[in-house]
């Protein structure tokens, strides 16, 4: 069986991968993301992707690596990533709110001993319902998204902000699309159970 490696320091995406039912392990990536305004979404999150699972490969010389990222274009047509500050969460939810937004998210695994990768996109559209002040602040303050693209956790209390959800793959939208990664991971020579 060959080494795996999440390059990723999300908990959100380590527990996602544990779904999988194959052993694994968690790295940091070696590789630094920014948000380029003038790169499509599409284009920039299996970028950000690829760089993340490739900036592993001295470490993990004979690997199979995942790399993911995401972002949202706001309705301002911004792309966007995690918030950071309590400040900016209740600014993407409020511009987020009673609007329809469309997360991307690449996925990329890179085959460190023979240099070969795959890279793919999941997309997923969420609406969120429209939201006051205080129903954003009490949201902010209770789940503290800091972390998250969208400044949402759709599998804590966010789902109470959505009126509505659009995609193949709910996973895409905690920022691992699981089947989309088991795909590549087969295509690869894995055995998934």
């Amino acid at each position: 069986m060959r080494t795996v490696v999440l390059a990723s320091t999300s908990p959100y995406r380590l527990q996602l991968m544990r779904q999988l039912g194959i052993q694994f392990h968690v790295s940091a990536p070696l590789y630094e993301e920014h948000i380029d305004q003038r790169v499509a979404p599409e284009l920039l999150v299996k970028h950000l992707a690829g760089h993340k699972a490739k900036s592993l490969k001295e470490r993990y010389p004979d690997a199979l690596i995942i790399g993911a990222d995401q972002v949202f274009v706001s309705s301002r047509g911004a792309i966007m990533g995690k918030p950071g500050t309590i400040e900016n969460a209740v600014e993407q939810l409020r511009d987020m709110s009673g609007r329809s937004h469309t997360f991307y998210t690449g996925l990329s695994v890179f085959d460190s001993a023979s240099g070969h990768s795959l890279t793919d996109l999941s997309t997923y559209t969420v609406t969120l319902r429209k939201l006051t002040l205080e129903q954003i602040r009490s949201y902010v303050e209770r789940e503290n998204p800091l972390d998250c693209a969208g400044s949402f956790k759709i599998e804590g209390l966010g789902i109470t902000l959505m009126e509505r959800m659009e995609g193949d793959d709910y996973t895409t939208l905690i920022g691992l699309p699981l089947i989309k990664l088991t795909n590549l991971l087969l295509q690869m020579g894995m055995k998934i159970p």
